[in-house]
């Protein structure tokens, strides 16, 4: 099965629980005027596309309506399609590595939103492009963090570098630059604890990481990227939000795409951040992680089948 048909079954249940309600809603308005706007502005905030975003969206919606002189609420659909594309962020297909070496790839969030899974694939991947890889157990809050990183590692064929339950995270990122340094590793990636982004004490030991990281490489963290769980819809986006004020995200992996009704929240991340979507995941397998394509998204979450 091609990206692109993983992705459309992945959005099935948000295709179903949106573009079949703005269909209907499309299909069964015979006029275009204000009840019709508002439902759709309702179909889009109940989709998680979040508030301001929906809005927004209809206001554009409203706009190109009247610029192009549109009567037929069929029609209605394309336009809103159109804008969607338009509110996304394009990537820069990233993670794009480049020296000088090593690389510095950060992994933040929550727990349970599947950091550990996607350092795994992460590293399967960027393996599979030629660099060396090494991953940093940086989560040594919980023994199992470390075990479950090792399992990917093995998994990956990457080297592992680890301290104890309970060492400093600052100090396995700092033995992990050093590794990549004497050892010739081009990619670092750091896991990070799972934390709440409103503990202030865990966004700090975080931030800590990050000095440590930029004082002993050329420009590192080359790369912050925070990983959120699809199916948590609207907590995703204030999750971004706070992680962006406190440490500087370059861009977003989101987990758990397949399965879940709440993909708009998508582009309300998108819209409201301006911070792009680089990596998704669907799947349990190693190979599970591909790049955000928002043309595609788009192309997929409008599918008709």
């Amino acid at each position: 099965m091609g990206i692109f048909s993983r992705l459309k079954e992945g959005l099935r249940k948000t295709r179903e629980g949106f573009v079949s309600k703005i269909t209907e809603l499309v299909t069964s308005q015979g006029e275009i005027n204000d009840e019709f706007y508002e439902r759709l502005e309702e179909i889009l905030i109940t989709a998680d596309v979040g508030v301001n975003t929906s809005m927004k969206l209809v206001a554009k919606v409203r706009q190109k309506v009247k610029e192009g002189k549109i009567r037929e609420a069929a029609l209605v659909k394309d336009v809103l399609r159109q804008e969607i594309a338009n509110l996304m962020v394009q990537p820069a297909r990233g993670p794009e590595i480049q020296g000088p070496f090593p690389w510095i790839i950060m992994i933040v969030g929550v727990n349970g939103a599947g950091k550990t899974t996607t350092i795994g694939k992460l590293a399967h991947k960027i393996k599979s492009q030629g660099f060396s890889v090494a991953v940093a157990a940086g989560d040594t809050f919980r023994a199992a963090a470390i075990d479950q990183l090792e399992i990917w590692g093995n998994r990956a064929g990457v080297t592992v570098v680890k301290h104890q339950a309970g060492s400093d995270p600052a100090a396995v990122a700092y033995d992990a630059v050093l590794a990549a340094k004497s050892r010739g590793y081009q990619v670092v990636i750091i896991d990070t604890a799972g934390r709440l982004q409103t503990k202030t004490n865990l966004m700090e030991e975080v931030k800590k990481m990050r000095r440590v990281v930029e004082k002993e490489t050329a420009g590192g963290p080359q790369e912050v990227l925070l990983v959120l769980d699809a199916t948590t819809g609207q907590n995703a986006l204030s999750q971004a939000k706070l992680f962006t004020q406190s440490l500087g995200l370059t861009g977003l992996v989101l987990t758990k795409l397949d399965g879940t009704a709440k993909g708009g929240v998508v582009i309300g991340i998108a819209a409201e951040l301006q911070l792009p979507v680089k990596l998704i995941g669907f799947g349990e397998g190693i190979e599970d992680l591909k790049e955000f394509n928002p043309r595609e998204f788009v192309d997929a979450l409008f599918s008709d089948n």
